[in-house]
């Protein structure tokens, strides 16, 4: 395989990951977003919070998103290079008594086989709007 077929592969992986995300995000289980992360993974969300870096860890943060009684996510764009992809979207989560909106932009880089090797979130708390 030629290094242009090997990248062409991995930004379809990178697309499929980033799709699957998003997707689970709205309809996944915190355990099916974890298994999007390759085993050594690194979670920065935001930037400058602690690093979460192992699956127990993951799929407690996650946890608190898909435990929530609403969680839709939608993907606003995505660029994709080398190993690397940088979206933005926005995640309406709610309980019963209040709903919050958030506009993320994320980067993530990713392992030869399309594993999420790192995740760092782009955004402060006053970025959470009360709905």
């Amino acid at each position: 395989m030629t290094v242009e077929q090997d990248q062409t592969e991995l930004s379809s992986k990178i697309d499929a990951t980033v799709s699957a995300y998003i997707d689970l995000l709205t309809t996944g289980t915190a355990e099916q977003i974890a298994d999007l992360f390759a085993a050594d993974a690194t979670v920065e969300d935001p930037i400058g919070a602690d690093i979460r870096d192992t699956r127990e860890q993951l799929v407690e943060f996650y946890g608190i998103i898909t435990g929530m009684d609403e969680h839709v996510a939608t993907l606003n764009w995505k660029k994709i290079a080398g190993d690397t992809a940088v979206f933005e979207f926005t995640l309406v989560t709610g309980t019963a008594d209040m709903r919050f909106e958030i506009t993320p932009i994320d980067i993530m880089v990713f392992d030869a086989d399309g594993k999420i090797s790192s995740m760092r979130a782009v955004w402060e708390p006053s970025d959470l709007t009360q709905l």
